[in-house]
């Protein structure tokens, strides 16, 4: 079956500015082929440590960045060959819900514009009042009310805000959300709260998503596929229970450590600094940490292979790749 996002091999730099007299051709690598698919009415959650291109990895899924290299295909169809017409459809049916809510919405708006503005922009036709009742069944949907239309964000708490940004990415009735840390902010009753809602919000509007988190365990409890990332790379991917059971890469048994105040044993922990975003790769990006790294790992750049059917690893010693 096609998946409704395809993601292949795609690779993103940046150019690093440090000023006028900084030297030429230095960059930050930021994504380096990435490779992995979403499906239709499938949550897949990309998990890491800050800086290893989760972010950068959703910011490329609504071409708020352009790729260098690479596909990324939505159903089929090279995002990268949109036209104008193209990317605006595209963008209603990929939402994405950002980290810090209270940045995200415009303290200037009630409400009402704050949901409205992107489908009166991108759906022609609708009068106010259409609007009115489209706005206000959203609200009451994600929990809050109809009354609330005419507010504004600060006259919410943080996760009260959560569930705006939340609604104004419905209101497109959109195929894939994306949630980037939507409750890392959050006090965890909270948390709880949204994590409940966006599962009700899969089962009954049938949503495809791409949960971006730090924490594996919560990760692990509302996806079905995880992947986890290491300096831009992909290093492994597993159904989340799998995952949560048996992980397999060095880096994940040490997030799950950490998360877990484990004293980490000398087979998870890192034991050297990691490598330098401003480098390009050609060996194990893990290798300078890993307790487990042999000669290999210094001088080869290992393969994302699947091990077993719905498990894939980037992993010399875990594949016994000879």
């Amino acid at each position: 079956m096609q998946p409704l996002i395809s993601i292949q091999d795609v690779q993103k730099r940046f150019n690093l500015e440090a000023g006028f007299f900084s030297p030429m051709g230095r960059y930050v690598y930021a994504v380096n082929g990435l490779s992995l698919n979403i499906g239709d009415n499938e949550s897949y959650g990309l998990v890491g440590e800050s800086g290893c291109g989760k972010t950068t990895t959703a910011r490329l899924l609504v071409k708020m960045y352009n790729y260098d290299g690479g596909t990324i295909l939505y159903r089929g169809e090279e995002l990268g060959t949109f036209k104008k017409k193209q990317l605006r459809q595209y963008r209603q049916k990929v939402k994405y819900v950002f980290q810090d809510p209270a940045r995200s919405l415009n303290p200037r708006m009630d409400i009402f514009n704050v949901l409205i503005s992107g489908r009166r922009w991108g759906i022609r036709g609708e009068d106010d009042k259409q609007l009115k009742e489209k706005a206000a069944a959203i609200l009451e949907e994600v929990g809050l009310s109809a009354n609330d239309l005419e507010r504004r964000p600060a006259d919410f708490s943080g996760g009260q805000r959560q569930r705006i940004s939340i609604a104004r990415g419905l209101l497109m009735e959109p195929e894939l959300l994306i949630c980037d840390e939507v409750v890392s902010a959050l006090d965890v009753s909270i948390q709880a709260q949204i994590l409940n809602l966006l599962m009700e919000l899969r089962r009954s509007r049938k949503l495809s998503f791409l949960f971006i988190a730090h924490d594996l365990t919560v990760a692990s409890w509302f996806c079905d596929t995880i992947g986890v990332m290491y300096r831009g790379f992909l290093v492994e991917e597993a159904p989340a229970a799998d995952l949560f059971r048996n992980a397999a890469h060095p880096y994940t048994k040490l997030l799950f450590s950490a998360h877990n105040n484990q004293s980490v044993n000398t087979a998870t922990a890192a034991k050297g600094e990691a490598h330098s975003v401003l480098e390009e790769i050609n060996a194990c990006a893990f290798a300078d940490r890993c307790p487990q790294a042999e000669e290999r790992c210094f001088r080869e750049k290992p393969e994302l292979k699947q091990t077993i059917p719905g498990r894939r690893l980037r992993c010399f010693k875990e594949t016994k790749d000879d």
